[in-house]
């Protein structure tokens, strides 16, 4: 799941080590998709096209691999949340929604026990942020979020839209596509907004394909 972070890390820490790191990691996805079903693939999807955005606008290296690894833990807050909220098939109640927003502090705070997964812990921190400041949960806005974070927003978004819910049925790409469009420079960075051109249609296939 988790391509190398941090080559020279890699080459102080072992490839035992390393090897032991990216394990550590998949059980941490691991154990959110057993308390979350809808995370069981979710989180691979948003990893993937989080890749693919971030690619598109010449982000390589370390940097990529951060936010990669980043939006396969994005989620991993929830597994502080309980059960009954997490699951719930019907509207949230103001005191629910308020116990859900908690989740990416949740997840930084869990990735902050590392000293290694610092700089993905802040990703992961800001990632429902909105570029008009109208986000949670610390009300950054423009460029003030880390971009990793701004490309995790967009690609969950879209994932979420286009994925059968309990409470829905998934939302056709074409209309994902203008909900996404109509929010670029409120809820998205509109620079980012205009790099999704050239992926959409990949997307679309590529999920299809997978018949998820």
């Amino acid at each position: 799941m988790f391509i190398n972070l941090y080559k020279s890390e890699g080459k102080r820490m072992g490839g035992y080590s390393m090897e032991i790191y990216h394990d550590t990691l998949e059980c941490l996805v691991a154990a959110l998709e057993a308390k979350d079903f809808y995370t069981c693939g979710h989180s691979s999807r948003v990893a993937d096209m989080s890749y693919d955005l971030a690619s598109s606008i010449g982000i390589t290296g370390a940097e990529l691999e951060m936010i990669h690894i980043a939006a396969h833990l994005h989620d991993i807050g929830k597994i502080g949340i309980p059960d009954h909220i997490l699951n719930k098939t019907n509207k949230l109640t103001e005191a629910e929604w308020t116990y859900i927003k908690k989740h990416p502090e949740i997840g930084y705070n869990i990735l902050t026990r590392s000293r290694k997964l610092g700089k993905i812990a802040n990703i992961i921190l800001y990632h429902h942020e909105r570029w008009d400041g109208k986000g949670y949960g610390k009300g950054l806005e423009g460029l003030n979020i880390p971009l990793g974070s701004r490309i995790i927003c967009i690609c969950d978004a879209i994932d979420a839209m286009t994925s059968d819910r309990s409470y829905r049925k998934a939302m056709p790409w074409h209309l994902c596509r203008l909900e996404i469009e109509k929010n670029k420079g409120l809820q998205f960075d509109p620079q980012l907004v205009e790099s999704l051109d050239s992926l959409w249609l990949n997307w679309e296939y590529r999920i299809r394909q997978r018949c998820i």
